[in-house]
């Protein structure tokens, strides 16, 4: 039974929407912090490490079972100092963690519990536990701890060493070149999996994994693969049509449960929408698909409405659950659907796919989504495009006037820096293809904002910000991604302040990130708290490794700044990395796309004249995936001096060779054929 608890935990202090979530559990948590850490130690107490994230559906179905029933606390306040994290304000404690519980039991997710020696080295854990199996662990574990400690501090002493020992990336000669059949390599086992049917991977649950299908794009358009291309286009029509798809709002859920991309886990993440906007914007620029067109809109126009803070900053995320159940917002029973859509309720009922028992039958209710093509529609009821396109324009207003009259699901308030970067560069990706300058905008006052407001006084950046306080050094994800965000801020208004600021990043990082020992970046910083190991991030995920998006960067800052140390660390960092990627290609994708443009090579498109913002509008209507573009009247960069003149020219350079300056885009594109 769960009672209410009147008085707060040391939680209530926090800055984590996660953490204040937690704040009248009858358990004693602490933040993690000297204070819980140093009380474990002088109290000689196990420490319980318990890690989630406010969107987590089953971090609060623990909560409601566990953390809030006052029999399962009592056992928990007794034998341990209970600590509650935020992964995604803590990844580095997270990551750690999480290795753990993956080598004790094969797997990880969230709810992530951890129990650990009072000097923080893990000895037992796992996932979600149901209330009785809860309290016989944590008393078992507390007894071994009382009777058997040199047990549990060998067990902890063989785990940690694994912990540390791990994902260690060594070193390897760098190749001298990279070719066709490296790609195929990687290609041709990744094709086997792909869904023909729904798209995606032929396996449920589905997730969007973003950075997936811009490394496919790509590939399938620059080596005319056209199996890939496909399947590329199709995944992403289906994902548009799809459940995961919020159809009367836009922005994407973080995954599905089916293989159908059907029924979604229904948290909307900021980094998911941030990369489903870059991608859709890369695809469409390929393809002039109006409906991917639709979704970057729409999905923006959501962001903007709902996610965008008064700073100009972007909330992390929507949670899954309202009123205590999982996506009770979103879904719709027929006769509500109907009473709200009236004469329209036939037509738009199979337009989204509305059933009298629902179309999602474990809950008997109906999530909104596309199973019917227009023109099938069209011809049922006999009615043109237009009128079709009107229906359902005005069946989503009316639908989301009712929506919103709904007990919505909580929002996580808090900005994190390296998601923030991806929005950034989402927006400026859209602004660049749909030639939209308020996308730029919003885009380029977030970035002023973190310039102005997450950087430390060494220099560094903050990982968090939430009521004018930031309290988190950053982690390396922060810096590449800001890094990214800047240079794609650069290619549209060609401010060089941005690549300056970049640069700098870029810098300290060098200086405070690097492994002596492996061509890889640490994680954390040196200037970060010490924990019990310093681990990197290479295997890409459904947000892209850190290591991987900084040897990106290094190789643009490379070229752009003509700084040979840049290019040599991106280098190194793809050679240690490419035995890796044809093992397992969609864990590397963002590698692959490095490797990619070793291959097909990165064109240097250089504008010069007073007329560039014109050149490159039209520059942008056509699809260069492997491309840095610069431009200005006025420049210090390396590939722009000795080319400054009023008369437009553009330039064309690969391998420091350039080719003679053409004064159209259709002539410089000749050169790319």
């Amino acid at each position: 039974m769960s009672n209410a608890h009147s008085e707060s935990n040391s939680l209530i202090n926090a800055s984590s929407p996660y953490l204040l979530q937690h704040a009248y559990n009858p358990v004693q948590w602490y933040e993690w912090g000297t204070e819980a850490l140093e009380k474990a130690k002088a109290e000689n107490k196990l420490i319980l490490v318990s890690i989630g994230y406010s969107a987590c559906h089953w971090c609060h179905v623990m909560e409601r079972e566990s953390f809030e029933n006052h029999e399962v606390a009592e056992v928990m306040n007794r034998h341990f100092i209970c600590i509650k994290v935020d992964r995604e304000e803590r990844p580095d404690i997270d990551q750690i963690y999480m290795y753990a519980i993956q080598l004790m039991t094969g797997s990880g997710g969230w709810p992530l519990n951890c129990i650990c020696l009072p000097d923080q080295r893990p000895i037992y854990g796992g996932t979600y536990f149901r209330k009785n199996d809860w309290i016989n662990i944590l008393e078992n574990v507390a007894g071994l701890w009382a009777n058997e400690s040199d047990k549990a501090i060998q067990y902890a002493e063989r785990l940690t060493s694994g912990i540390r020992d791990s994902e260690k990336i060594i070193a390897v000669d760098v190749k001298a070149d990279y070719t066709e059949q490296h790609l195929t390599e990687v290609i041709e086992p990744w094709k086997r999996h792909f869904d023909i049917g729904f798209g995606g991977y032929n396996r449920a649950p589905k997730f969007p994994l973003p950075n997936n299908w811009v490394f496919l794009l790509r590939y399938g358009f620059l080596k005319d693969d056209e199996s890939v291309f496909t399947a590329v286009c199709h995944t992403l029509e289906e994902m548009g049509r799809g459940g995961i798809y919020d159809q009367i709002r836009g922005g994407f859920a973080r995954y599905s449960v089916d293989d159908k991309w059907h029924v979604p886990h229904f948290e909307k993440m900021l980094y998911d929408n941030a990369q489903l906007i870059s991608l859709y914007a890369e695809a469409y620029q390929c393809t002039k698909f109006d409906s991917f067109k639709q979704t970057i809109v729409e999905t923006i126009n959501w962001v903007f409405d709902e996610m965008t803070a008064p700073e100009g900053l972007f909330y992390s995320a929507l949670d899954a659950d309202s009123e205590g159940v999982e996506g009770k917002f979103y879904v719709w029973d027929k006769a509500e659907f109907d009473d709200v859509l009236g004469d329209d309720a036939n037509l738009m009922g199979e337009y989204y796919n509305i059933t009298g028992d629902g179309n999602w039958e474990e809950e008997q209710t109906n999530i909104l989504r596309k199973t019917i093509s227009d023109d099938d529609l069209i011809a049922k009821y006999d009615i043109n495009i237009e009128i079709l396109y009107d229906k359902v324009k005005s069946a989503k207003a009316k639908l989301l006037e009712v929506r919103n009259k709904r007990i919505g699901p909580g929002l996580d308030d808090k900005c994190l820096t390296a998601w923030n970067a991806m929005m950034i560069k989402g927006l400026a990706d859209a602004a660049t293809v749909l030639n939209h300058n308020l996308y730029y905008e919003s885009a380029s006052k977030a970035a002023h904002f973190i310039l102005n407001n997450l950087r430390a006084e060494n220099g560094g950046l903050h990982r968090n910000y939430k009521n004018g306080k930031s309290s988190i050094t950053g982690f390396l994800d922060d810096y590449a991604f800001l890094i990214d965000a800047l240079i794609a801020l650069y290619e549209y208004d060609f401010d060089e302040k941005w690549l300056d600021e970049a640069k700098t990043f870029t810098d300290y990082v060098l200086a405070n990130f690097t492994d002596t020992d492996s061509p890889m970046f640490f994680y954390t910083s040196a200037e970060s708290e010490s924990l019990i190991a310093r681990k990197h991030e290479v295997m890409d995920n459904v947000i892209p490794a850190a290591n991987s998006v900084m040897a990106q960067n290094l190789k643009r800052l490379g070229l752009l700044f003509d700084m040979e140390n840049y290019l040599e660390k991106a280098a190194e960092m793809l050679a240690a990395v490419h035995p890796k990627i044809k093992t397992y290609g969609s864990a590397y994708s963002n590698w692959a796309i490095q490797l990619l443009n070793e291959v097909y090579g990165i064109n240097e498109i250089a504008l010069t004249g007073l007329e560039t913002d014109v050149v490159r509008l039209e520059l942008s209507i056509h699809y260069i995936p492997n491309k840095i573009t610069l431009g200005g009247t006025k420049s210090n960069l390396p590939l722009l001096k000795g080319k400054q003149s009023n008369e437009t020219k553009v330039y064309i350079c690969r391998n420091k060779v350039c080719q003679l300056p053409v004064k159209t885009v259709e002539e410089a594109l000749a050169y790319l054929q």
